[in-house]
């Protein structure tokens, strides 16, 4: 194993997830723009900087889920199932904000990120009729605050896991 790749590993295992079911929001980084083929979306550019994935954790493995993308981006798992899966292995992950809800908060969450930053279009809403669940934005602070502030709007308290 390079050195790169460990350092992202013991990276990513200090993102805290804990237990739970609810919507999830990623944060990730990507140092450079990059052109990606994302399954049936084909071959995308996404520019460098910081992204937000909105997803559902209200399944039985609950935020699982969370920790099998930080498996995705850190080289662990291959498995390529949903769209974020193709863009993880370019991304470090940052951070992850949780809301713990039985409610199918997830495309409500996504579009209240949309109206401030930049949505890729078509990624990550297949099964919904969102303009997308991935959003762009150059500035991580920005990009955390509109995040917090989504899901702080649509539940009560969302619990934010920081490394």
């Amino acid at each position: 194993m390079n050195n790169n790749k460990w350092f992202k590993e013991k990276y990513i295992e200090q993102i805290n997830v804990q237990n739970g079911k609810g919507i999830y929001s990623l944060i990730l980084e990507l140092k450079e723009d990059t052109d990606i083929t994302v399954g049936a979306l084909g071959l995308i550019t996404f520019p460098g900087g910081y992204y937000s994935y909105t997803g559902s954790a209200r399944g039985t493995g609950g935020f699982s889920r969370v920790k099998r993308h930080l498996k995705i981006a850190s080289g662990q798992n291959n498995t390529r199932r949903w769209h974020i899966d193709y863009l993880l292995p370019f991304t470090h992950p940052l951070t992850v904000i949780l809301t713990c809800t039985n409610q199918d908060l997830e495309c409500a969450i996504a579009s209240t990120i949309a109206s401030r930053t930049r949505t890729i279009i078509g990624f990550g809403c297949s099964d919904c009729k969102c303009s997308g669940h991935l959003h762009w934005n150059e500035k991580i602070e920005q990009l955390i605050g509109i995040v917090t502030e989504a899901h702080n709007k649509n539940k009560i308290l969302p619990s934010v896991g920081f490394s």
